[in-house]
């Protein structure tokens, strides 16, 4: 009766983290895709949910979110 009570809850612990892994991923994919042109930056920002109210141009905003998940700081968006 424990087995089952164990797996029971640690199949609701699997699910929350393969959704973060998940838009873990879909963010890096949008931000990797703006780094190599495939998209511009209109189609980051509605990709990524983000709100440009701020009076910075479209490219700056983007730059500065994809900055965050970047390990290297070398790399520049």
């Amino acid at each position: 009766m424990k087995f089952l009570f164990i797996v029971f809850y640690l199949s609701f612990l699997i699910y929350p983290a393969e959704a973060v892994t998940t838009k873990m991923f879909k963010v890096l994919d949008t931000c990797a895709r703006y780094r190599l042109g495939e998209i511009d930056a209109d189609e980051a920002i509605e990709k990524l949910k983000l709100n440009n109210s701020s009076t910075n141009p479209p490219e700056v905003l983007v730059s500065k979110y994809c900055s965050v998940f970047t390990p290297n700081e070398k790399i520049k968006f």
